[in-house]
């Protein structure tokens, strides 16, 4: 793998307090910086404009705008952020929806740190 100068920032979005801290943790431990939180989908796209991050990991069920949206809406105003969608609810029509409305990729929960990392890391190679 080629060699950044910068650490990938990344924007944690998750209604659930528990997820976010468990992917705080896990992202540490990648050596991702963290460029925000965010526990709705407004305070989503909110961040996203503020932080620029190169990654986000997005909920797909969350309050206010749901996570289909705010990809949508990140999409189009930041076309080279890369947004990885987390759900419980992998059905084939949700997945497909998702990376139909341009998801870089999509992890099931509950998942495990390696599977986390490892998403985030080969968008590095896309």
């Amino acid at each position: 793998m080629a060699k950044h100068a910068r650490r990938l920032s990344v924007l944690i979005v998750d209604d659930d307090t528990l997820m976010r801290q468990a992917l705080r943790t896990i992202l540490h431990a990648g050596e991702f910086d963290i460029a925000g939180e965010a526990s709705n989908g407004e305070d989503a796209i909110s961040q996203c404009v503020k932080q620029k991050p190169d990654v986000v990991l997005l909920d797909i069920n969350m309050p206010r705008l749901d996570g289909i949206t705010v990809l949508a809406r990140i999409r189009a105003g930041l076309p080279a952020c890369k947004v990885i969608m987390i759900s419980s609810n992998a059905t084939a029509d949700r997945v497909r929806e998702a990376m139909t409305g341009g998801a870089a990729g999509f992890i099931v929960k509950p998942f495990n740190a390696a599977r986390v990392v490892q998403e985030i890391k080969s968008l590095l190679k896309k």
